[in-house]
C-alpha cells in the first residue's frame, strides 16, 4: 500500500529537519520554516490544497 501525499510530505520534512540537525548557536530561519510547515501540515486534512503546495515546494513526487 502506498503512502498518501501528506505522508510523503511529512516524511520529507522530518528527514530534512533530521539532516539539518540542531543549530545550537543561532535561530536557523530555514529550519524554523520547515518546522512551521510541518506543524501546519499536521493541522490540515489529507485533501487540503496546502498539502500539494508543500509537495511542490519540497519537490515531493
Amino acid at each position: 500500500m502506498s503512502d498518501s501525499l501528506k505522508d510523503r510530505v511529512r516524511a520529507k520534512l522530518i528527514r530534512q529537519l533530521a539532516e539539518d540537525g540542531p543549530d545550537q548557536e543561532h535561530d536557523d530561519g530555514r529550519q524554523l520554516s520547515v518546522q512551521d510547515d510541518l506543524d501546519l501540515l499536521n493541522a490540515v486534512t489529507d485533501d487540503d490544497p496546502f498539502v500539494e503546495e508543500l509537495a511542490e515546494r519540497y519537490l515531493v513526487p
